[in-house]
């Protein structure tokens, strides 16, 4: 139950760049990565994206690539 609760939780908060690597991983996947399941991992990943873009141009990512 718990599971259920945080990956519908997460579908609220996912943005632009989250829904990206979503649809990357199902198209090169090959049916093996579920990103639900992936979740967290991908939060990660997002989240050191969108750092390193900001310290790398000193801007700030608009709100609707960024949660």
């Amino acid at each position: 139950m718990n599971t259920q609760g945080s990956a519908a939780g997460s579908n609220q908060q996912e943005d632009y760049l989250d829904k990206g690597l979503d649809a990357a991983e199902k198209k090169f996947g090959q049916g093996k990565v579920d990103p639900t399941k992936q979740r967290s991992t991908n939060e990660k990943i997002t989240d050191k994206a969108r750092d390193l873009f900001e310290k790398t141009t000193g801007k700030n990512i608009p709100d609707k690539f960024s949660n």
